[in-house]
Formats: structure tokens, sequence, C-alpha cells
């Protein structure tokens, strides 16, 4: 093998110039900048970004902005995030990039339909559109009529652990203002109580209990109970939480029941947290963006610091907001652990999308994305109880309203994991009557909106139940002879009702059933449990408030009597609700009286 000659002093020189260039190319780099937004022109935070050259993945920052270095003049940049259609782009440094995404066909072919809080199978909706009055708003609750058992025997409701109804009235009531008939509903208000739980039995996920009893305000009548119970979890096992508290600081926010209630009620939640539990935390208002970054529940003084630095101004972005907040919940997503957005607003969303309907379509879209969604309310006045339901219901998750500290530590210390950790998704009840028994029935409370029944398309739709929870379903039934002759003479001769729990399993998409049958056997009111004739004195309240139609054989002494009985001496709300009705006594009948004097010096 032959080596040529080499110059020393030329092959240096070589060298040089070659390292030269080198470090000049290396030098050489382009910035590549731009911005991502959703067709409303939102900014979409956390969308990922794929640099064809290097195979480098980047993400959108708070707004929606990006900026990359590269070494080529022309790359390609591919967009992405769940939910939106793939984007594209060639690029270059001298041009800003503005992409638009879309959302991809799944989500954009969603049509919003209206949904039922119950149904009954068989019975035409232009029958129901006879219990109410041409002038009705789109939002008023339709009270439930009897009908027929042996035309209609089965009926379903949707189940869920909203519980907002019952703290919504006390707001008005301790503000001495007469309560909206649509703020009251009977289902909600049982559910604040969480009355007659009871463990279901090792390796059951339900288990059901049911009385029936005499109806106080009608001696014809019975009362059917029917008890729900889910199985409690326990804290210390329980799945890691991936949490986003998404704020509203907004100026309507502005006031010592809004934000500040929030931040308390916030801290409080932040006492409950471990050390694999994170939480992000969404502001939306002035600005929307990320107040914090995902921080573990162990560093509990940097959350508590970002939650005390808040402070209210500008407008109601919700949409943006809530888009965001998903997008971090997904960034962070615990396959198989608890990912929840928890939402907590005055409800007054003014930029971006407003009403119901485009709340509904929004929310729709991440439904089966494994996220969940709790909703708490604040404020008085423009407070839109409306909305935020609408937001709980469809994101498949909770709704809770917090009218003051005590409501707070309630609802996210002491009822910690019924509001956070799911134990089945779509749950709902159906029932159905055997019409040897029962001539005709009444579902108490689960009313409809009559939207919902002017809709064709719309559709009973499950809700979620979390851990320990108990909710009570009662019917208002008038009995056959034959069951008003077995009850006479004291014996069971069937079953009077057979139930079906239909329910999702979280992180599951097969359905399940739970069955369970109620035999004719029948307890004297005055002997059924204590905690079930505190159940009827709620009832009883909630159907005066709403002026039910049942309530016209219901005094405010009858349920005072009744509260006063039922009530546990050593539950403080039990003992707050006998105040509130004697509260809601006097307020009513001085608006009669009021009335009354009127009238008369008009005359």
């Amino acid at each position: 093998m032959y080596f040529l000659p080499v110059n020393p002093m030329k092959a240096a020189f070589q060298i040089f110039l070659f390292l030269f260039a080198g470090s000049s190319l290396v030098a050489q780099q382009f910035y590549i900048r731009g911005e991502v937004k959703d067709e409303s022109g939102n900014p979409l935070q956390d969308v990922n970004i794929l640099l064809h050259a290097t195979g480098y993945v980047y993400h959108t920052g708070s707004y929606g902005s990006f900026g990359i270095l590269t070494n080529r003049a022309n790359d390609s940049l591919t967009f992405w995030l769940d939910g939106y259609q793939n984007e594209k782009r060639l690029v270059t440094p001298d041009k800003y990039v503005t992409v638009r995404l879309k959302l991809n066909s799944a989500s954009s072919s969603y049509i919003h339909r209206n949904k039922l809080t119950s149904f009954t199978k068989g019975l035409n909706k232009d029958i129901q559109k006879q219990w109410f009055t041409g002038d009705e708003t789109y939002a008023s609750l339709i009270e439930n009529h009897f009908v027929s058992a042996s035309k209609y025997p089965s009926t379903s409701m949707s189940l869920s652990i909203d519980r907002a109804s019952y703290s919504n009235i006390r707001r008005f009531i301790n503000t001495n203002t007469l309560v909206p008939p649509d703020a009251v509903r009977i289902e909600e208000m049982l559910n604040y109580f969480n009355e007659t739980y009871s463990e279901p039995e090792p390796g059951k996920l339900f288990k059901t209990k049911s009385v029936l009893t005499g109806c106080p305000w009608n001696a014809d009548n019975e009362l059917l109970f029917i008890n729900v119970n889910s199985k409690k979890l326990i804290l210390d096992t329980l799945p890691a939480s991936n949490l986003v508290f998404l704020i509203d600081i907004s100026g309507s926010m502005d006031m010592p029941n809004r934000l500040p209630l929030l931040q308390s009620a916030f801290r409080l939640l932040v006492n409950n947290l471990r050390a694999k539990d994170t939480v992000t935390i969404v502001v939306y208002g002035g600005i929307t963006g990320i107040k914090l970054n995902a921080t573990s529940g162990a560093e509990k003084e940097k959350i508590l610091k970002a939650i005390d630095e808040l402070q209210p101004g500008g407008s109601t972005p919700g949409e943006s907001g809530i888009r965001m907040a998903y997008n971090a919940a997904q960034m962070h997503y615990i396959k198989g652990g608890n990912n929840r957005v928890i939402l907590a607003t005055d409800g007054d969303f003014n930029v971006g999308l407003k009403t119901e309907g485009e709340l509904d379509e929004l929310i729709s879209q991440r439904r089966n994305s494994g996220i969940y969604l709790t909703c708490l309310g604040v404020g008085m006045g423009n407070y839109k109880d409306s909305k935020i339901q609408t937001l709980s219901k469809k994101g498949n998750g909770n709704f809770a309203y917090l009218d003051n500290f005590h409501e707070a530590e309630k609802v996210l210390m002491t009822e910690f994991s019924q509001t956070l950790y799911a134990v089945a998704d779509n749950v709902s009840m159906n029932v159905e009557f055997g019409s040897d028994y029962v001539k005709e029935y009444r579902l108490i409370g689960f009313d409809n909106k009559v939207g919902a029944l002017n809709d064709t398309a719309s559709m009973i739709e499950g809700g979620e139940i979390g851990s320990g929870h108990s909710m009570t379903v009662v019917f208002e039934i008038s009995p056959t002879d034959f069951t008003k002759d077995a009850v006479a003479r004291d014996f069971s001769p069937g079953n009077i009702v057979e139930i079906e729990l239909l329910y999702k399993m979280p992180h599951d998409t097969s359905q399940r059933q739970f069955v369970n049958s109620v035999p004719l056997v029948y307890t004297d009111f005055n002997s059924i449990d204590k905690q079930l004739r505190f159940s009827t004195a709620v009832i009883m309240f909630g159907s005066l408030l709403r002026s039910s139609g049942a309530a016209r054989n219901i005094s405010w002494n009858d349920v005072l009597l009744l509260a006063t009985q039922a009530s546990d001496d050593n539950d403080p709300l039990e003992q707050e609700f006998v105040a509130l009705v004697k509260q809601a006594k006097t307020l009513y009948y001085r608006q009669k009286k009021k009335r009354k004097d009127y009238l008369t010096s008009n005359y």
C-alpha cells in the first residue's frame, strides 16, 4: 500500500477551512414563529407540533403561540390535538405561521339533543305537553303527573349526585327572597342529605332498599321509597388524581361570596391531596391561561400560593377556559386514574359560546375522553344555574352550589370522595310497576324541561355516581283494590315493582345492570325509619316551594311539625333544615298577607 506525500502546511490549512465551514453551518439557525387557534379564533394550548427535519415534538404555549429553532430554511410542521383534525404546513422563517385547527369529523357531526331527566316508555309527549301552558320558558321544569300503570308500566330516570338545588334554595330564603319554582329540584334536595346510607355487600357495587308506606298528604295513596347506595372507596387506596382547577376570575367574581369563597374552598380541597395527585390551575377572565402547571399534592404551599394570588377582572371567556382546561387534563392524563376538571364559576359566560346548546356541544365532544367534570357554582343575582348544570351533566360529572364556607367544607372535605371519585358512569334506573298492584304512579322530582319535552329527538342519559353515596327515588302511587286488601290483611302476594340499574364502570364502555325486586310489604308511616320521615318532610317542603299540585293538601305547619319530629338533634344539617322551614313559613306568610292586602285595597 502506498501513501502519497502530503505537504503538512497545506493539509493543516485544508482542515482549518473544513472546520470553519462546518462551524458556519452549525451556527446557521432559523426561527419559526406562529400561533394555533380553533375555528372560533380561541388560542389552543399544548397543541403537539412535529418538526419533520428532526422528529422533535414541541407544544404551543398559554396563548397558542410557538417558536421553534431549526437549521433548515425550509421545513414541515404537523399540528395535532385530541378532538381536532391534523394539519400539516410547509414553513419558512420569513413568514409568521397561522394555523386554525378544525374539529375532527366525529366532533363536527355531533348533533345537539335535549336530554330528559326522566322518561316513561310509551307515554306520548303530547300528553306531557298538556302538563304545561304555552307561556313556559325553555328552562321551566314541568312537574311529573300521575300516569296509568297498566298503559305505561315502565319509567326511567337519570341518577346522579347533583345536590345544588337545596343550597341554592337556602340562599334565596336566607336573603328573604321567594324561591323561583324552577330552582326547586326535589331529587337534588333529597340527595343533599345523603340519608339512609348502608354499605353494599362485599364485591357488590350497589345496594337497593325499598319501603312502601302511607302518604301524609293523601290518605288514599302510598309512598314508595327506593334507596340506592354505592360502594364506598377507601381514600388511601384510590388511584392518583390529575385535577385541573378551572377558576373564573372575571369581573363578575369580584364579590365576597364568589372568588374569595372559591379560594377558601380550593384551600380545603388541597388539604386532602396526596403526593401522587397533581393539580393544574387554569384561569379565565381578563386573561386566559395556566396559572400553575401540574404540581404534586405534596407541594401544598406552592398550590395554595397560586390560589391566594388570584385577582378578579375582565370579561368571561368561558369557552376558551374550558378548552384550555380539558387540553391540560389530557396532557397529564393518568391511565386508570381520576382525571377531572373542576370548574368554579358564577356561570356568567359572555365571551365565546354562551347558550346552553353551545355549551352542551362543547362538553359533549370531550365526554368520552375519560375526563370528568365537577362544577361548583357560586354567587347571587346573575348566577346561571341552568348553564352550570348543563355543563356538569354533559361532562359526565356532578354539580354543587356553594353559598357559604360551611357548604364548601361539606362538599370538598366531608364528601370529598363522593364529589371527586366516581364508582359508576351513565347510571340510570328503570322501574317497572305491576298493574295488579298499582293503578297510577307519579315520580316525585326528576322533572323535565319544556325544551326537552318539545324535542322529539330528546333522550335520557345517565349520570355519575360517586363513592359512598346514597340517593332516594320516591313515587306517589295509587294502589289497586287488590293491594289495599293485601295491606289490610298484612300479607305479601308478590313483587310490586322490578328495579333495573343500568351503568358503566369508569373507563369502560360496556353497559352493566343490577336487578332487584320490591315485595309488597307495607309499613305504617309512623313506624318507618326517622330518616325516611325526614325525607318526606323535604319532599313536602319542595312541593310547597314549587307550588306543586300535590301541595294543595300540605301546609307549612305540616312540614314544620314533621321536620321537627323526624330530625336528629345531633345532626347540624337536619337542624338547619328545620330552621329554614321556619324562615320560609314566615317569608311566604308575609308575601301571602301582602297579596291579600293588595287585593282587598283594590277590590
